[in-house]
């Protein structure tokens, strides 16, 4: 328990009681905002006398966590982040929330306004920065909710999906209904342990979209929902809502349990209520609404659409096999695809094999386009996402369309008319072909195995269909993440776009060389750094000489991005200058990398290098870089890194590098060093 709030303590002795503060701070990326906003408001505590620890949620996980103990002594929290934080252990307790920003420019006013916050009330919501307190552009509570749910899900459909792919290739054969694998076999086994990670996906997807609105009350009725959604015979209905179920699901038990917090009730009933009460009554009350409310409709779609495609037999085939398409690939293993899927399937009996046909080829198109999207436009996706899409290609291959759900949960205003384009496209080609499927099953896998007739005209409408899906996505996307630009900005700058997966490529070091520049020459400075004797070990041994210059010439972003770009290639690992550098300005196109404090770390990741390779350059005039507070950065680091780069080690660089610059006199001491053997010594001290 935690005691409950009041007045900060003024003593009952002769000397005043000292005030004990906390923080935790994070941003999305969980870079360099997550710790100079630390090292802002430790320095900010010290400088009025108040103790404070700070833990910070980065990218290398949370350090520095706030115990119990600490949480039961302190008299308040500040909570700078720009993403969802837990609060539920700061019941009790007053707590601030706002921006990462606001952390890093004006601590001293957070820990003012800490004292006269709000307490947190037990059961509360985890929270992201509070409107209108000028923590960044921030996308609202619906697509942070929902991104959560995504986040949460996309283990359990790669396990599963490849788990089942793997099984029915190794172990599965082709009938009459379908690939089966013997029962009792170890193939068997891993296909049911594949089958189990399917059915836990669309209850995490709901359930944690509950839980990012109203906190843990939330989870036990999202969970529950999202299974009740996917489970038709609840409501009497042949297939599952889906993932679009538990999308409903998900948000209808989030704001269901806030509600709930509303009400009013007795003292000694508080203590139960997020554990027992809340709980019980959403999970009771949204699992009869699906049932009796929500399900009726979805069976009705579904029994009417099945009549409905019966009376189109003897329509155009290429008809027929678009409207097949756009079924299957609408909503993957909800109502509507199941409904094209089971018509397919139940025509084979009466030997009619050209709608399955239509159906095999359509099925693979979603996870195939999906994943070919992240390949052809990386820069679009995160490296979760890019790992999801090389999963999902895999998946395609064994027409196991779920592999496409991800993106879908996480796009659907791009991904599902893409997806739905694509399938209509390869279910047309498949129909104009006459592509015949002797089982119920999709994929390329149904015509390696041999269940297809018409095998080369089933390829050419799954490529096609996947092309269309890819090609399509990647238009939408980038036309959605150029409209989220809040505005134009000089010199490639482009808002910053928080949130738990924006598309923000992350640099990824695994060893890198850093590069020092400030004014001489390449050559004078190589030799500098390389003949005079021992060099200081810094940001621990990741620094030499080679790449040590003085001065940077360049007066705006682009230039200076470009004068790094070339000091780099120095070092002999910069394969391409150009795609190092247009990656390097693809990225500020997403959000400024100027930090603020005359700082600014630009990243690249990309295979024009071939080792990892960070430089730092000094600006005597100071670049525009678009930086938080305004201020032209006069400290540049560069981090470029290759695509198969790996580990967390230069997260760990950048958090002593983002602490130490947040030291007035660090700052000084590297802005005032006349020569590079002395930026070198300065540098020696972040260690």
């Amino acid at each position: 328990m935690t005691s409950p709030a009041g007045p900060p303590p003024t003593g009952g002795g002769d000397e005043p009681q000292r005030i004990k503060l906390l923080a935790v701070t994070a941003c999305p990326t969980g870079i360099a905002h997550t710790y100079m906003a630390a090292e802002k408001l430790a320095q900010a505590a010290a400088g009025l006398g108040i103790e404070m620890k700070v833990e910070t949620q980065g990218s290398i996980g949370a350090e520095n966590i706030l115990d119990d103990n600490d949480v039961r002594s302190a008299d308040g929290v500040i909570v700078a982040a720009d993403k969802d934080v837990d609060l539920s252990r700061f019941a009790g307790k007053r707590v601030l929330t706002v921006g990462v920003a606001e952390g890093i420019h004006h601590p001293e006013r957070l820990i003012e306004r800490v004292r006269s916050a709000p307490v947190h009330s037990p059961g509360g919501a985890a929270t992201g920065p509070a409107s209108g307190n000028g923590g960044g552009k921030e996308r609202g509570t619906v697509y942070k909710a929902l991104m959560n749910g995504v986040s949460y899900m996309i283990p359990f459909v790669v396990v599963g999906g490849l788990l089942i792919a793997v099984s029915l290739a190794l172990g599965g054969h082709a009938t009459a209904k379908g690939y089966v694998i013997p029962d009792g076999t170890f193939w068997a086994h891993v296909n049911a342990i594949g089958g189990i990670g399917f059915q836990l996906m669309i209850p995490i997807l709901s359930g944690y979209i509950a839980y990012a609105i109203a906190d843990r009350p939330a989870l036990v009725p999202g969970m529950i929902g999202g299974w009740i959604a996917n489970t038709g015979a609840l409501y009497d209905s042949k297939a599952g809502a889906g993932f679009i179920g538990a999308i409903v699901t998900g948000f209808l038990a989030g704001y269901l349990v806030l509600w709930i917090k509303k009400v009013r009730v007795p003292k000694f009933v508080q203590p139960i209520m997020p554990i027992i009460v809340i709980p019980i009554v959403a999970t009771t009350a949204l699992g009869l609404f699906f049932v009796y409310v929500i399900g009726k409709p979805i069976s009705w779609v579904f029994e009417h659409l099945t009549s409905w495609l019966g009376g189109m037999t003897g329509s155009s085939a290429v008809l027929l096999g678009a409207i097949l398409g756009l079924m299957i690939a609408f909503d993957m293993g909800g109502p509507v695809n199941k409904t094209a899927f089971l018509f397919g399937a139940g025509l084979i009996a009466s030997g009619n094999q050209t709608v399955m046909g239509m159906c095999a080829a359509a099925i693979p198109v979603m996870p195939l386009g999906q994943g070919l999207a992240t390949l052809i436009r990386r820069r679009l996706y995160t490296e979760q996402e890019r790992e999801t899409g090389l999963a999902a290609l895999f998946m395609g291959c064994f027409g196991i369309s779920e592999g496409a759900i991800p993106f879908a949960a996480a796009r659907p205003a791009q991904v599902v008319p893409a997806n739905m384009l694509g399938g209509a496209v390869a279910g047309a080609v498949a129909g104009l072909a006459g592509v015949k499927d002797a089982v119920p099953h999709g994929g390329p896998v149904v015509a390696v195995l041999g269940a297809v007739s018409g095998v080369p005209m089933f390829f050419v409408a799954v490529v096609i269909g996947a092309a269309v899906t890819a090609l399509t996505t990647v238009a939408l996307v980038d036309l959605a993440e150029r409209g989220r630009r809040a505005e134009p900005e000089p010199a490639g700058t482009g808002a910053v776009v928080p949130g738990q997966v924006r598309r923000e490529p992350v640099a990824v070091v695994a060893a890198p060389v850093v590069a020092v520049a400030h004014g001489a020459s390449a050559e004078g400075v190589a030799g500098t750094a390389e003949g005079s004797g021992e060099v200081p070990e810094v940001l621990s041994g990741y620094l030499t000489g080679r790449t040590v210059q003085v001065g940077l010439a360049a007066d705006g972003k682009g230039a200076a991005i470009r004068e790094m770009a070339e000091l780099l290639s120095r070092s002999g690992r910069v394969a391409d200058v150009e795609e190092l550098v247009a990656v390097a300005l693809r990225r500020e196109e997403q959000g400024t990398t100027g930090l603020g404090e005359e700082i600014a770390i630009p990243h690249a990741k990309t295979d024009a290098v071939t080792a990892p390779v960070v430089g730092f350059a000094r600006s005597a005039h100071g670049v525009e870089w678009g930086s938080l507070d305004g201020t032209k950065a006069r400290l540049v680091f560069m981090i470029a890194v290759p695509e198969a780069a790996a580990g967390d080690e230069h997260l760990r660089i950048l958090a002593l590098l983002s602490r130490k610059l947040m030291d007035p006199g660090f700052r000084e001491r590297l802005l005032a060093a006349e020569e590079e053997r002395a930026v070198l010594d300065v540098l020696g001290e972040v260690g």
